[in-house]
Parts: C-alpha cells; sequence; structure tokens
C-alpha cells in the first residue's frame, strides 16, 4: 500500500486536538492485519500512546471496557472483571497509567486530566446524568469509530433514551458481589436501562450518521482503506433527543399476543 500511515500515526488522522477528550469504538482485525503485513507494530497500545501524543497532558481519554456478567449475579472485580468490547479496551486494562470507572456494567478505561473526576462517578444508572455519558455529552468529546458502524456501537444513543424516557425500556436493579481497587468485596446494586423483553414490541431505530454529517457533527475518512469516522458527541444530543422524543426515524410497534 503507497502511503502507509504507521500505527502511532493513525490517531493524526482522527482530527483530534490538544485537551480533546477522545472515546475510541473499534473493530481491529482489519487494522491488525495490515499492521502485520506491513511488519509495523500490532500491540494496541501503540495506538493509544499516538493518541496520548496529539492530545497531550491536558486530554482524556475513555475506551469501552463493557462486560454484562454482573447483570447475571456475577461479581465484578474492578482490577479483574474482562474488558468484553475489544482488544484496545483490553490493552487500556494493561496500562499502569489507566483507571477504569465504578460502574460494573458500563466501565471505561480511562487515561489523562479527567480520569480522577471519572472514577470518581458513582452513578447507579448505567446512563443516567452522572454518569460518563454525561461527561461525554458536555464535554463534547470525539468519538471516533474504527471500522466500526454507529448503528450498532453508538452507545451514547442510550445515554439519550434514558434521559428522554422511552415506551420500550425501563430501569431495571441488578444486584451482585463487587470487589473495589482495595479488594474489599460488598454486595451492590446498580441499575440499567433495559428492553422491555415481556411486551410485545419491535423497534426498528433507524441510523443518525447522515444526520450528523450534515449538522457537521461526523466526518468519515479513511486510513489505511480502513473505513473511520470521528463525531463529537454534544453536537449529537440535540439531534438524538429530538428524534426519540417525536419519534421521528423510529418505527416501535406494538403486537398483541395470539389467542
Amino acid at each position: 500500500m503507497e502511503n502507509y500511515v504507521k500505527l502511532r500515526d493513525i490517531p493524526k488522522h482522527f482530527g483530534l486536538e490538544k485537551g480533546d477528550s477522545v472515546w475510541v469504538s473499534s473493530d481491529v482485525k482489519t487494522l491488525l492485519y495490515s499492521c502485520i503485513e506491513h511488519e509495523d507494530d500490532h500491540d494496541m497500545s501503540v495506538l493509544i500512546d499516538g493518541i496520548i501524543d496529539v492530545i497531550g497532558e491536558e486530554g482524556t481519554i475513555l475506551i469501552p471496557t463493557f462486560n454484562w456478567d454482573f447483570c447475571k449475579g456475577k461479581t465484578f472485580d474492578i482490577k479483574k472483571t474482562p474488558c468484553k468490547t475489544g482488544v484496545i479496551g483490553k490493552a487500556a486494562l494493561k496500562r499502569d497509567d489507566f483507571k477504569r470507572t465504578q460502574h460494573p456494567i458500563y466501565s471505561f478505561a480511562v487515561w489523562g486530566k479527567d480520569a480522577d473526576y471519572l472514577c470518581s462517578l458513582t452513578n447507579k444508572s448505567s446512563f443516567g446524568a452522572d454518569s460518563p455519558f454525561d461527561y461525554c455529552r458536555t464535554h463534547n468529546t470525539k468519538n471516533v469509530f474504527i471500522d466500526v458502524e454507529c448503528q450498532h456501537s453508538f452507545t451514547f444513543v442510550h445515554y439519550v433514551e434514558e434521559q428522554v424516557g422511552v415506551s420500550y425500556r425501563y430501569l431495571k436493579d441488578f444486584t451482585a458481589g463487587y470487589i473495589d481497587e482495595n479488594g474489599i468485596e460488598t454486595e451492590r446494586t446498580y441499575s440499567m436501562n433495559v428492553r422491555d423483553l415481556d411486551a410485545d414490541i419491535f423497534v426498528t431505530i433507524y441510523p443518525f450518521e447522515e444526520d450528523f454529517v450534515k449538522a457537521g457533527a461526523a466526518r468519515r475518512y479513511e486510513v489505511n482503506g480502513i473505513p473511520m469516522k470521528t463525531i463529537e458527541i454534544g453536537k449529537t444530543f440535540d439531534i438524538i433527543y429530538d428524534d426519540v422524543k417525536n419519534n421521528r426515524s423510529r418505527k416501535v410497534c406494538t403486537y398483541k399476543g395470539q389467542d
């Protein structure tokens, strides 16, 4: 490939600036193949270092380390429970300069200026107004997508749904063991805005990406032939809020059970 961009230099193409907060969503299989093919570094920690190079010490990084086992009654260990949302999250959790936020279902590995603040949050609800998702809204965090589509990975939509209140979701409590950073285990209860599986409701949500691009909130590009995009989360809130509140682009159908 001509003009191959090395792994550490890829973040220079994300559209980030000094002091930005950035959320990374990714499927890195193709990226890894490309790195190996070009005899480049293929440790995703190198990509993280590249982001740090761009945003500097005044910036903040959030990488999803979500795990849904707490919902099944399994104990969450903030230091040991694995990330189920990709290789970059796993790489971040291995680093000494990253910390993990407290929520046992929707946690983030965080670095930088606001890492301590994010780790201090004690939000009970995954997508509450006191959660890291709210931070991303108020700080206009830049959500970088590496080879993934918004339709299945723009988790911020669920935060907006909870702020609006929707007919097809409700807050459900989950209780299980919790081991904190000091190794102390207690029983804790957290909640998540879940789909009502007992109701005969079918929901189709159409992608927002074109609306984001038109509003200047999203930019699409390729690096080494890999599709990527950067979305400014704060600029998307009003678009999603209006859609959710007024049911503009989603279809919510209720079916009555058969006799």
